[in-house]
C-alpha cells in the first residue's frame, strides 16, 4: 500500500520509526515533511497535514499518517480539505474502528501522547481495517450523512473565535 506521512518538528523523531516499520512491511511511505533539513518551518503541522490530506484526495497516496505533539491540530487541518476524514487515535481500538465505520483514509496521533510501540500498532490497526461503507448498507448511510453534511456546510458562514 502505498502510504503518506507527514508531521511537525514535534513528531519527526516518531515519524522515523513509524516509516520504517511501514518500509519493513512493505509499504510505499512518501514522506511529505517536516524533516529537520528541509528548511520548512517545523511548527507548522497545516502544511503537512494538507499536503497528505491532497495526496488523498488526488489518489497519490492511499492512507495517510500525521503526527504532531497531540495530533489534534494536524488532524483539524486535513480535516479542511474536502473529502477527507481524518481521525486523532491514541490505541489501535480506534484507529481500526474510524476506518471501518467512518472510512477515515487518515489518522493522526501526538508524539507526547503515545510511544514508538503504540504508534506502530496504531498504524497497523488503521491499515488492516477495511471500510464498511463500500459493502454495509448501514455504514453507506452513515458515510453519505457525512458528506452531505460537508456539501450543505460549505456555503454556511464561518465560525468565530
Amino acid at each position: 500500500m502505498r502510504i503518506g506521512i507527514g508531521s511537525d518538528a514535534s513528531g519527526s523523531e516518531l515519524k522515523s520509526v513509524v516509516i520504517t516499520h511501514l518500509r519493513e512491511q512493505g509499504h510505499d511511505v512518501v514522506d511529505y515533511g517536516y524533516t529537520p533539513t528541509s528548511g520548512a518551518d517545523p511548527e507548522y503541522s497545516a502544511t503537512y497535514a494538507r499536503e497528505v490530506a491532497h495526496a488523498i484526495r488526488d489518489e497519490t497516496v492511499e492512507r495517510g499518517v500525521l503526527i504532531c505533539g497531540t495530533g489534534i491540530g494536524i488532524s483539524i487541518s486535513a480535516n479542511k480539505v474536502r473529502g477527507i476524514r481524518a481521525a486523532v487515535c491514541s490505541e489501535p481500538f480506534t484507529a481500526r474502528h474510524t476506518r471501518e465505520n467512518n472510512g477515515s483514509q487518515i489518522i493522526a496521533f501526538g508524539s507526547f501522547v503515545v510511544g514508538p510501540a503504540m504508534a506502530t500498532s496504531i498504524v497497523d490497526a488503521f491499515l488492516g481495517a477495511t471500510f464498511k461503507g463500500e459493502t454495509d448498507p448501514e455504514f453507506v448511510g452513515r458515510f453519505n450523512k457525512i458528506a452531505a453534511i460537508e456539501d450543505e456546510e460549505r456555503a454556511a458562514p464561518a465560525a468565530g473565535n
